[in-house]
């Protein structure tokens, strides 16, 4: 098998499109490009080790879910999904990407250079040295961050198609219980979720958020200092128990 090969993805239903690229990355090719992507799930599932996935084209829902190690490309929009359960690997979306995204995530990265949809970042964990990262260049609907428990969320608001809209829609880190929310300019206090903060960066969270965006820069083609010069506010939560009290007794 060569070191990379094409595939025309044009009219290819899906199975057989997820049965090629496993095929070709048991063969050991180190970079797939796919053509003529319209649409079809599942591409990198559960796909483990070190290729590289370029996507010309719209792939359908759930890309790289369960996956470990990949490098997959997107130059185009993706719809949900995207990253469910992700264990690992990077993906990359030049436009936009729909609902659900990094749900469950426990490792990796995931860069979106526009909008997302809602629910993006539900339930993300991380556990010791292993902590998920989604960067979103635009904004996000309702619901982002819900439930999160580990990991990192940037939100910069930037390369957005609703300029009117808020960085973030309703309910914002509802339930969250771990991890933390950065995000580029101000957040209406009403928007968030219950038992959530608002806060300033510390030394810490400014270097490990000039760590994200410069990764958000190097593959979008920005420039990091200019992003990191406008103002950011950590989103985190009050208590890893935010709901603590609805389930025991205060007798």
């Amino acid at each position: 098998m060569a070191d990379r090969i094409i595939i025309d993805a044009d009219g290819m239903p899906y199975r057989e499109l997820n049965v090629r690229i496993r095929e070709a990355v048991a063969a050991g090719t180190q970079v797939i490009d796919l053509h003529g992507v319209r649409g079809q799930r599942f591409i990198g599932n559960a796909v483990e080790g070190d290729v590289s996935i370029n996507i010309l084209g719209v792939p359908g829902q759930d890309l790289g879910a369960f996956m470990r190690g990949p490098h997959i490309r997107v130059q185009g929009n993706a719809q949900d999904g995207v990253g469910n359960t992700m264990d690992g690997g990077h993906i990359v979306i030049d436009g936009m990407a729909g609902d659900v995204l990094g749900y469950a995530m426990r490792d990796g990265s995931i860069l979106v250079r526009g909008d997302v949809g809602y629910r993006v970042g539900i339930h993300m964990k991380s556990y010791l040295d292993r902590v998920p990262v989604i960067v979103v260049g635009g904004k996000a609907g309702d619901f982002l961050g819900e439930y999160m428990a580990g990991g990192v969320i940037v939100l910069l608001g930037m390369d957005t198609g609703k300029p009117e809209a808020p960085v973030a829609g309703r309910s914002l880190g509802t339930g969250m219980h771990g991890g933390v929310i950065y995000i580029r300019g101000e957040v209406p206090e009403h928007l968030l979720g219950p038992g959530l903060a608002l806060s300033p960066l510390d030394e810490e969270d400014v270097a490990a958020l000039a760590r994200h965006v410069q990764a958000y820069a190097d593959a979008f083609g920005k420039d990091a200092a200019e992003i990191l010069g406008a103002s950011f506010v950590k989103v985190h939560p009050r208590s890893h128990r935010p709901y603590g009290n609805m389930y025991v007794g205060t007798n």
